[in-house]
């Protein structure tokens, strides 16, 4: 512990954000990094618990609290604030392969763990971790790491997202050769075409994938695996096959008028703003465009946020919010004490930059869509909302949200987006393979296992455990391949 008195001596200080009237001008990120002292007196904040909750991904009242990864949080914290960047990165980098992802756009469940925030502010460990990763690029501490000894052994990686790059990482390290498939035009799956480049700036997916490249793996791109790409061809060419495609199904709306002109889905909508931008199409508006619209997006979560976000930044009329769910309390009750993840309303940066142009929370929440109206020409013009109650099945014993008689109401909108989550893998692929899914067509596999009901072929991320977070697939790619490398040298 390199300051005992760390975290009396010093207050939180996140990094900076650039104003929401200014920022949305451009894709940008917009958190510029505090100084290298600064960052010091962040990390001696740092306990150096003799248990560090932050590293240990407990499941409480249902949910995770704590590093899925076992970051070694305290360690690295303390070689931060002493000054030994290249020790605290080798300690990152023991359990992370990818920190300037989740430094990014982790919602850090490891702060929600720290003992610092029981009875304060936590450290900022998601922020020190995007120091270290980006320290080790400018310093040149990383660098392409070639394996010296190669086994023969041959693995195709289906699926270029967070859990299949950690898979092939963690594979080539141990030697095998192994070949990424990824069937869009570029490299990183939702890293590249889901979240936005303001919150994950496409150039460091791109620093990621030639490393990666330099140190021996293979990336094919357009190669749609179950399609284009026969199942068949994988099994008989390569030593095993990993499927990591995701939980690629986005959930629909089953409303009356459904196929109206001017509906899309959230993974639509914003990879055709990313393909822009990286094809310098942006300025010739060759996307799905909501400027001058109005637009309302079903779906509250992140990325929803990301769609409001977005379409500010396109220049929208207006933007709505949808909601399911009752708002969460502004700060923790007394049945969600720490170190349980805190069940509170988070105003992220799009619903920020919306009360910052538009004077208030584009959220409204307990409501959802319960029909579309279209104009002569079948273009969307406005929605019909409903307002939703909590009740108790009686059966289950499940809180469900009911629609409250009479609470009907329209709502203008030019297009409409829907963020409501994903309902599992693509049909096409686990048919291919033959694997067996589960109820939630999810890949199955036995209980902490990778390996699938067909012989040489595994899982990893959304697709075996549904739709999730990146440092939960970087956890499962890094898994998955520990049992690829154990099933590879026994056969």
């Amino acid at each position: 512990m390199g300051k005992p008195t760390g975290f009396l001596d010093y207050e939180r200080v996140n990094n900076p954000s650039v104003d929401p009237k200014m920022r949305v001008k451009d894709f940008c990120e917009f958190h510029p990094p505090l100084n290298t002292e600064e960052r010091r007196e962040q990390a001696a904040r740092c306990m150096n618990c003799g248990v560090p909750f932050c590293q240990s991904a407990m499941k409480l009242n249902g949910m995770v609290s704590g590093c899925p990864l076992h970051n070694l949080i305290p360690e690295w914290n303390d070689e931060i604030y002493n000054g030994n960047i290249e020790h605290a990165l080798i300690r990152l980098r023991k359990t992370n392969n990818f920190p300037e992802f989740t430094g990014r756009v982790c919602p850090a469940l490891c702060e929600a763990a720290c003992t610092c925030g029981m009875n304060g502010l936590a450290v900022t460990v998601r922020d020190n971790e995007l120091f270290l990763a980006e320290s080790g690029y400018t310093e040149g501490y990383i660098t392409p790491h070639i394996p010296e000894i190669r086994s023969g052994k041959r693995v195709a990686v289906v699926g270029s997202g967070p859990s299949g790059l950690a898979c092939a990482d963690q594979l080539n390290q141990r030697g095998h050769e192994v070949t990424v498939l990824e069937r869009e035009d570029r490299i990183g799956g939702l890293l590249m075409y889901g979240i936005p480049n303001m919150k994950l700036d496409k150039g460091v997916v791109n620093r990621r994938v030639k490393l990666m490249e330099e140190e021996g793996v293979k990336f094919v791109t357009n190669a749609d695996v179950g399609t284009g790409v026969k199942a068949e061809d994988l099994l008989n060419e390569y030593d095993a096959v990993v499927l990591c495609c995701g939980a690629s199904n986005p959930r629909d709306l089953k409303v009356e008028n459904r196929n109206v002109n001017g509906v899309y889905f959230a993974v639509d909508f914003l990879k055709s703003t990313t393909k822009a931008l990286l094809n310098e199409e942006y300025e010739q508006g060759n996307f799905i465009s909501a400027k001058g619209k109005k637009v309302v997006v079903v779906g509250g979560g992140d990325t929803g946020n990301d769609c409001v976000g977005t379409c500010i930044r396109h220049g929208c009329e207006s933007v709505i919010q949808l909601e399911m769910m009752p708002k969460l309390p502004d700060e923790r009750t007394k049945n969600n004490q720490w170190p349980q993840w805190p069940r509170v309303c988070k105003t992220d940066y799009g619903q920020e930059e919306a009360i910052a142009l538009f004077g208030s929370d584009p959220r409204l929440y307990q409501t959802t869509v319960t029909k579309l109206i279209s104009d002569e020409n079948n273009n969307l013009s406005a929605v019909e909302t409903v307002t939703l109650k909590a009740e108790k099945d009686e059966n289950s014993g499940r809180t469900i949200m009911k629609p409250v008689e009479g609470s009907e109401r329209l709502i203008e909108a030019d297009l409409l987006l829907i963020a409501a989550g994903f309902l599992g893998s693509s049909p096409y692929v686990t048919n291919a393979f033959g694997v067996e899914t589960d109820a939630r067509t999810n890949v199955a596999t036995e209980e902490g296992k990778y390996s699938t009901n067909v012989e040489k072929v595994f899982t990893a991320g959304d697709m075996h455990r549904g739709q999730s977070l990146v440092v939960w697939a970087i956890a499962e790619g890094r898994a998955a391949a520990h049992s690829v490398d154990l099933y590879l040298l026994n056969t």
